[in-house]
């Protein structure tokens, strides 16, 4: 009998699969037997990212939907269909954020409108290209990531906790739409990490000799594990929502935090 949990032969498609967490995921996938493209803007970098796997790449922009298209017919013609869309595109700038020597009043408007682009507009951009195969066929998993910067405010990062916010409203609502249209076999839930260790948090959270900064240990304090996440940390609750083991959930927004979500401070 096979497995709920068996991904093996899945098509996956995860964007932003260049990044620390993203990346990680779309590896992960392929030692656990699913037939996995790796997006992401960078031909070299994605080059990388896949040397010695038996995997494939396609370099497009999530807010260039002429290139999602020519990344789905390209992906449909290698692997047949599409399974599973992973959003995993996303990041940060330095304008959309409110360090503490600053105000709201000096946001860069520009920059936090890139931030929303690229993170909400990316997520939803994709899923309206790589969804209509689901549409079509009546089955298939969207899962977004979130963070953990969406659900309280977690202060400087405005613009990406603006748009993890509606990433989270965007995944609840269309679970439903999607259920309601396509039926239960098209299901959307999202991950929302807590804190991990990136390049581009590094020096935020930690020092050079890896000692924890003042936001670090602030970010410490309100995690009962008392660590960073580890990138592998993702991978059971991803695996649980893309396999058939989660075929009653939808509209979800996991935390995989160390508690970070569900603890007051005190």
């Amino acid at each position: 009998m096979k497995s709920l949990f068996d991904i093996s032969g899945k098509s996956i498609v995860v964007s932003g699969s260049t990044g620390v967490l993203a990346g990680a995921l779309a590896k992960y996938f392929v030692r656990n037997g699913a037939r996995v493209a790796f997006l992401g803007r960078s031909e070299e970098r994605l080059k990388e990212a896949t040397k010695g796997l038996d995997a494939i790449s396609f370099a497009c922009d999530v807010l260039d939907e002429d290139s999602l298209k020519r990344a789905r017919e390209y992906i449909v013609g290698e692997f047949g269909t599409i399974d599973v869309l992973v959003n995993g595109a996303g990041g940060n700038m330095p304008g959309a954020v409110v360090p503490p020597n600053s105000s709201f009043f000096n946001l860069d408007f520009s920059a936090w409108k890139k931030v929303m682009d690229v993170n909400l507009g990316g997520t939803l951009l994709s899923t309206l290209v790589f969804g209509k195969i689901f549409e079509k066929k009546r089955e298939g998993v969207v899962l977004n990531f979130s963070s953990m910067t969406s659900q309280s405010a977690v202060t400087r990062v405005m613009g990406y906790s603006n748009a993890k916010a509606g990433v989270d409203n965007l995944t609840k609502w269309l679970a439903v739409e999607f259920a309601k249209k396509f039926g239960e076999g098209v299901r959307v839930n999202a991950i929302a990490p807590g804190f991990f260790i990136s390049e581009q948090n590094r020096t935020l959270l930690t020092n050079p000799d890896g000692s924890f900064t003042s936001r670090g240990l602030d970010v410490i304090k309100k995690t009962p594990f008392g660590r960073f996440g580890e990138a592998d940390e993702i991978f059971g609750a991803a695996h649980f929502l893309v396999s058939d083991a989660s075929k009653f959930v939808t509209g979800v927004v996991l935390p995989i935090d160390g508690g970070f979500s569900c603890f007051s401070g005190v």
